[in-house]
């Protein structure tokens, strides 16, 4: 499954990617705004390992945002489960490079139409580190509805901070 969008491509994950991971994905400005797992820095065993689970167990959930022929960033739907399973977690990180050109409000349009028609989900949902402002916007620009502060709900990079829980539902 791909995307072919304005801006980018979203394809699944392939072995070939973990070069172009690795220089998108090591940077601390991007760790900052995702969760822990993420690693920082970013080594090519990281990414061998990511491009290997994406390949075959998300691979029709997870999808490299592509540009120019490089995977430069990564975004994607995680199912719940239990009495959630009526939702996803939208997912989403971007390399420096390419910040501030619209790729990501592109795709994640693409991503959460996609979710919608493909999963019986009613509700797609992301979680903003109260100081990514920028992801905010974006997902705003995308109909999401800020839901709720979770006050001192995170800790990231030695600081307790608050989390802001942004959703879309039909």
């Amino acid at each position: 499954m791909e995307f072919h969008l304005q801006k980018s491509t979203l394809r699944p994950w392939q072995i070939g990617d973990e070069s172009s991971l690795v220089l998108h994905a090591n940077n601390k400005k991007i760790w900052e705004n995702v969760r822990d797992h993420f690693p920082y820095p970013y080594t090519m065993s990281d990414a061998e390992h990511w491009v290997r689970h994406a390949s075959t167990i998300l691979h029709d959930s997870v999808f490299a945002i592509v540009v120019n022929g490089e995977a430069v960033g990564s975004i994607g739907l995680v199912r719940k489960e239990d009495v959630y399973r009526k939702s996803m977690e939208l997912g989403y990180w971007l390399g420096e490079a390419w910040w501030g050109r619209g790729i990501v409000s592109e795709a994640i349009g693409a991503i959460v139409e996609y979710g919608f028609s493909t999963f019986d989900i009613v509700r797609i949902y992301a979680d903003v580190f109260e100081w990514n402002t920028a992801s905010a916007r974006v997902l705003e620009k995308n109909g999401f509805v800020f839901e709720a502060r979770l006050k001192k709900a995170i800790f990231k990079n030695g600081r307790v901070a608050d989390l802001l829980m942004y959703a879309k539902t039909v």
